[in-house]
């Protein structure tokens, strides 16, 4: 645990008007001490926020649900790609949302960088956009990592046909329409891969947009180490 405060970026500036048409899609585990604080700053910019809590040991639904989110929950935790399966299938079967936006809990998402997709999608109507940390030269990646995640990106493009900089970040815009083609069988990190080829077989239009995504002692701790981005790789090559 730590007692480090998650900075969330555009926290204060929501848009207007609210982006009542979009709802967050946020896969949660074992994040207590930073998703109240997350969710919170998410909802100033997205209303509707549906929280999956995946098998949390700690008090993470209770936080999720005391910051005004709708929290479902897995009994036991079965792994990101479960549990965003979850939330799009709640978003398409219980809400008329024309887009989702995938999320992360731990505050390395800017929600002003979500509502700049939801912008994008609507002035170039696009189904899809995602984003990446490599377009705008924000996010401070090092130079192994950044190797391997462009290594990524080129297996991830060769297998789904979008020429892509970043496949493994978890902020994307996906309208409805687009949506409802994912069936996400991968539970763990080949899940964002398996997403990648299936919204590629859309043959929607889609564009990818810079964000920052915001690395704390806190983030890398809970999976950003270089080390799952090893892992990211095996699991693509050998999904």
């Amino acid at each position: 645990m730590t007692n480090e405060t998650v900075r969330v970026e555009g926290a204060n500036v929501p848009p207007a008007p609210p982006l009542s048409d979009t709802w967050l899609v946020v896969p949660l585990y074992n994040e207590a001490p930073v998703v109240r604080e997350v969710i919170t700053a998410a909802r100033a910019v997205f209303p509707h926020v549906v929280v999956v809590d995946d098998g949390s040991t700690d008090a993470s639904a209770a936080e999720a649900a005391a910051a005004g989110a709708v929290v479902v929950r897995h009994p036991i935790n079965l792994g990101q790609g479960a549990a965003l399966q979850t939330g799009i299938t709640y978003v398409l079967e219980r809400t008329d949302a024309r887009y989702l936006v995938t999320f992360d809990a731990d505050g390395q998402h800017s929600p002003t960088d979500a509502a700049a997709m939801v912008e994008r999608a609507e002035a170039e109507d696009l189904a899809i956009v995602l984003g990446s940390r490599f377009l705008d030269g924000k996010t401070d990646v090092g130079w192994l990592k950044r190797l391997v995640l462009r290594t990524v990106a080129v297996v991830s493009s060769r297998t789904s046909g979008m020429h892509l900089t970043d496949a493994h970040n978890g902020l994307r815009l996906i309208r409805r329409d687009a949506a409802q083609h994912l069936d996400l069988t991968q539970n763990r990190m080949a899940h964002a891969s398996q997403i990648i080829r299936q919204l590629g077989a859309t043959g929607l239009p889609w564009r990818e947009q810079g964000v920052h995504i915001v690395y704390t002692d806190y983030s890398r701790a809970k999976g950003q180490s270089l080390w799952n981005s090893v892992n990211i790789l095996v699991d693509l090559l050998f999904s």
